[in-house]
Parts: C-alpha cells; structure tokens; sequence
C-alpha cells in the first residue's frame, strides 16, 4: 500500500470558530474506502520555540500562567510568526527580546516538529539562541503573564527527564538538543 491511498479527499471546509491565536477548522471529507465523515482540527500559524543560552552556559526561560491547565508553566521562550517577520529567524529573535528581555549573539536553527498533527496543522520551528543577554525591554502581548529565569542547562534537562516540565514544547526541544543538536 502506497501512501496515496491513504490520503483523505476535502470536499468542503470552513472556519467554524475565529479566534485570537488560532482557528477550529471543519471539514467533510471523504476515506479512501469512500466513507463520508467530518473531521475538525485546530489550524494554527507557524511558530518557533527558543532554547536560548547565557554567556556562561544557562538558559533564559519563561515560567508563563497556562489557563488550560490553570498552573505556571516552566518553558522556553516560544510564540507564532507575525507578518513583520521577514524568516523564521527574525521571529524567534523577536519572540526571544519580547518575551524575556533578552537578545542573543546567534541563532541557529535546530529543528522543526509537528507536535500534535492528528488534531492541529502546527508547527513549531526549534532556535538555539547563544550569547544571550538582557539588552531588549520585555514587549508582552496583553494576554502574557511571564516571569523570566535562568537556570543550568544540566538542572533543566533533569528535570526534563523527571518529568517536572510539563510544557511539551520545552520537552521536545531540550530532548532533541541533547540527542544531537549540540
């Protein structure tokens, strides 16, 4: 079986619901054994996701209010792509000064993920930011309750693999620098 035949057909979409931040799309589509059904998905704009290191080897992190799991978060410097951006590297430098203060030395792209393809059309574009210092002016969007730290890369990527960062997109990218994106 080729990957073709597994392909869905679209016959209809729309936006259902508009929101900041994202939208739910809904569409009929149709099975390659010619089922007719619907299906909805979260369609959200490219973002990226900082791990952003300091001079001396920490790293720069947010601890940000997550509603939908009413907790603080511990996580990386992340956010979507906006108009202004000219590539992705302008925008994770952006996101990185916006968020935290801090502007880096260098940006290097690291990876690009599709954390939750079975229900979103995301994708989050992975930054190591080096050189990182606090020259910027935090520039918060109006729904941002961010709290800015440092702390070791070792003491991070502990408690990565303790399970104590819930944020998934902080997860992925430290995993992935420590398999080989150093």
């Amino acid at each position: 079986m080729t990957e073709d035949s597994l392909a869905w057909e679209t016959a209809e979409r729309e936006v259902a619901y508009r929101c900041p931040g994202f939208d739910i799309v809904h569409e009929d589509v149709v099975l390659p054994d010619g089922t007719e059904t619907d299906f909805d998905y979260l369609a959200d704009d490219p973002a990226v996701a900082i791990l952003p290191f300091t001079p001396d080897g920490d790293v720069v992190l947010v601890e940000e209010w997550r509603q939908a799991v009413e907790r603080v978060n511990r996580a990386l410097p992340a956010g979507g792509v906006e108009g202004e951006d000219v590539d992705l590297e302008t925008a994770a430098r952006r996101e990185l000064a916006e968020e935290t203060g801090y502007e880096a030395e260098s940006v290097d792209f690291l990876c690009e993920f599709e954390p939750a393809n079975g229900i979103s059309d995301a994708v989050f574009h992975y930054f190591v930011a080096r050189g990182c210092e606090p020259t910027a002016e935090q520039d918060l969007d109006f729904d941002e309750s961010i709290r800015v730290r440092t702390e070791s890369y070792d003491d991070l990527l502990e408690a990565v693999l303790a399970d104590e960062v819930r944020d998934g997109r902080t997860a992925l990218g430290v995993m992935r620098y420590e398999l080989g994106g150093q």
